[in-house]
């Protein structure tokens, strides 16, 4: 294996940052991280061991038991998430070749997304005006009432490899402002960007053991999520991985959020053009190849309207280019790694033997020989208890599911134990707002893939617990205490 010319843009990828400094790891054990285009290496990182979580954990104890961050105004800390936005934006472009190397997230896309992520840090620092910490009540007994929101305590955040930059942000920037410290576990596949932000929090002068990371493996971050210092686990990933961690938590009372799998339905009504739903669908299809936990993956239409959609579809996914991720002209990547296309092709196979009807793709674009890429697939005449429709496959893999009815529709859309995101494609927006409230999941979309962090983004049934993202993502990192005192403090005028 070659090493890449284009390295990642790390100081110190062989430490883990613990403490405010860059702290050299318990072990030699390294973490090879692969360029998913050209399966080159890209950079080596150091594998935690035990000694290393308990350093980290040991670190954001002591600096929220003891440091000043808890105890600062939230104006204060508001302040520092501003600097980390200012040099944050200075480093998007590192950001953003990491994010299109590690992932294979088209790179025009990974700039335009690491451009917009220091806003939501900014965001977050203006909340500390804004949101209600301290409430004013009138007590049955006594005279004054407060209910009072402080922060969790130290965080866990475990973080996917498919959009790193983008949940470190979104878990990192209100757990800062609450008043929590954090140690994010990075992903072995994706590290770099939970290394770029402990660069950045080095160079704003983040009091020390407010923010740690740690990279490691499934087992050592085990250990982390029953570590007896950490007060909070917020986790995106698999819902296998989720049961896992929310049945740990659940053993000692630990806090948790959980943003986990999804097999998004869109569900096209009948006064909708299949051409049009077909083109938007597969336009949104291809971002990160698929691997998008709320990628609508269940194209739900009446049968009579089945061969039309599949046949749009069709001629829309496999017009898609396919390669290199830096090349303006190309349209999707590569999956991140090995393991990933194996998994997708294992699904595909599946597809196939359980009797679904392989439209377009299925298999390696012939004219790449290097990289974890594979063909936008599309599958008809699925049936809803198929393996392909009920398991999250993450690739660029449709399938196509005939309903009876357009209310039989929305039965099958809502036959899975998932709940992340789903859409309505009418031109009706009354029976797009009815379809919407009928549909068990987070997030509804009318006529599009959508999602919005700045409202909240979370999932109903097995898709998570918890919301991130605008107020909503506050609230997790804050316990809510109640007092009652006989007379109202001058501090809060």
């Amino acid at each position: 294996m070659t090493t890449s010319s284009a390295n990642a843009p790390l100081m110190h990828p062989d430490h883990f940052f613990i403490d405010g400094e860059w702290a050299k790891p318990s072990s030699t054990a390294k973490i090879d991280v692969i360029n998913s285009a050209t399966e080159e290496l890209f950079t080596r990182v150091a594998e935690a061991q035990e000694a290393d979580v308990n350093r980290a954990v040991a670190a954001a104890r002591r600096a929220f038991d003891h440091g000043p961050w808890p105890r600062m105004t939230h104006a204060e800390r508001a302040g520092y998430l501003r600097a980390i936005a200012r040099e944050f934006r200075a480093r998007s472009g590192d950001l953003a070749r990491i994010w299109t190397t590690e992932s294979g997230l088209i790179n025009g896309t990974a700039t335009d997304l690491a451009a917009f992520l220091p806003g939501v840090y900014e965001y977050y620092a203006g909340l500390a005006d804004t949101f209600p910490f301290v409430e004013e009540h009138k007590p049955r007994i006594g005279n004054v009432g407060l209910l009072v929101r402080e922060p969790v305590g130290v965080v866990a955040a475990i973080i996917p490899w498919n959009a790193p930059g983008s949940m470190i942000t979104w878990k990192c920037a209100p757990a800062l402002l609450a008043g929590c410290t954090v140690i994010v576990k990075a992903s072995p596949e994706a590290p770099g960007a939970a290394y770029l932000m402990a660069e950045v929090c080095q160079k704003v002068g983040l009091p020390p053991g407010v923010f740690n990371i740690l990279t490691a493996e499934r087992e050592v971050s085990e250990l982390l999520v029953r570590h007896p210092g950490v007060d909070k686990v917020t986790f995106t990933g698999s819902t296998a991985a989720g049961r896992r961690i929310a049945s740990i938590c659940g053993e000692r009372i630990a806090r948790c959020t959980l943003e986990l799998g999804g097999k998004s339905a869109g569900v096209i009504l009948d006064d909708y053009d299949v051409g049009t739903a077909a083109k938007t669908i597969v336009d949104r299809a291809t971002f990160l190849t698929g691997q998008v936990c709320s990628s609508l993956t269940r194209i739900i239409v009446t049968r009579k309207r089945h061969d039309a959609l599949v046949d749009a579809l069709s001629a829309s996914f496999s017009a898609v280019k396919v390669g290199d991720p830096h090349d303006p002209a190309i349209q999707m990547g590569p999956l991140a790694m090995s393991r990933q296309r194996d998994r997708v092709e294992g699904y595909i196979a599946k597809g196939k033997a359980e009797g679904a009807t392989l439209a377009t793709g299925g298999g390696r674009p012939a004219h790449l020989n290097r990289g974890f890429f594979i063909e936008p697939t599309v599958f008809g005449n699925v049936d809803n208890h198929a393996t392909i429709a009920r398991e999250e496959i993450f690739g660029p893999v449709l399938s196509v599911i005939p309903a009876e009815s357009e209310a039989d529709a929305v039965e099958i859309a809502n036959d899975t134990i998932y709940g992340l995101n789903a859409s309505v494609f009418t031109n009706d927006v009354e029976r797009a707002y009815t379809t919407a409230r009928r549909l068990r999941s987070g997030t509804v979309g009318h006529n599009s893939f959508r999602t919005d962090f700045t409202i909240a983004f979370g999932g109903f049934k097995q898709s998570g617990i918890g919301r991130e993202g605008g107020t909503e993502g506050l609230l997790p990192f804050l316990e809510s205490k109640t007092l009652i005192l006989d007379g109202k403090p001058s501090s809060l005028g």
